[in-house]
């Protein structure tokens, strides 16, 4: 009633000046204007911390995201946790400062990766003489290129899913978490594929 009331006193005041027509059109400009001002309140600071919008430019992750596809990205996960190995993650990478790349994450902190005869092998660690074979269901062509690589504890190796057009982990070298963005979190486009994105089990 209270809320009624003062809607109709501004209503009154407006049409004493403008007029019933001309007062009723500034009264509905002046009532989209709040909602819009509350609505940027709300949603630019979650666009600014929380979430940036990212659209895939090239073939480098198909067959799982194709050029064009427009991804949300969550920035603040990796504030409160390392990233997990499966992870699609933007970021910047080493060799081009300028842009912003798309990739799986396989190798964590401290592990060994190896790519040899087309297979990936992941070590604990440094010492660590057996490794686990990584078996990827996500993929339709075998990995190309000869890795041993040792990740600092501060880095992870990355690959793009189509492997044969891809430029990684394999050519650049590791990625620091400093340069993570954040993970892909929403697919928004096209609407028929709309959803969140899912991590893969691995064999670990």
């Amino acid at each position: 009633m209270l809320n009624e009331k003062h809607k109709n006193e501004d209503m009154s005041f407006v049409t004493r000046i403008f007029g019933a027509t001309l007062g009723a059109v500034v009264l509905f400009v002046l009532e989209v204007g709040q909602i819009l001002i509350i609505a940027a309140a709300i949603i630019l600071p979650i666009r600014a911390f929380l979430v940036k919008p990212f659209i895939v430019r090239g073939a480098s992750m198909e067959p799982n995201y194709f050029d064009s596809e427009y991804l949300i990205i969550d920035e603040i996960t990796y504030d409160f946790r390392e990233a997990k190995r499966g992870e699609t993650v933007v970021f910047i990478p080493p060799s081009n400062r300028d842009q912003f790349y798309i990739k799986r994450v396989i190798g964590l902190p401290g592990e060994r990766v190896t790519i040899e005869n087309g297979v990936i092998t992941v070590y604990e660690n440094a010492d660590a003489k057996v490794g686990t074979v990584l078996e990827e269901d996500y993929i339709v062509e075998e990995t190309q290129g000869t890795v041993d690589i040792i990740l600092k504890m501060d880095e992870y190796f990355v690959m793009g899913d189509n492997r044969d057009h891809s430029l990684d982990s394999r050519r650049f070298g590791a990625v620091n978490v400093k340069d993570i963005v954040g993970k892909v979190w929403l697919r928004g486009l096209p609407l028929e594929k709309i959803g969140s994105i899912k991590t893969p089990d691995y064999n670990f």
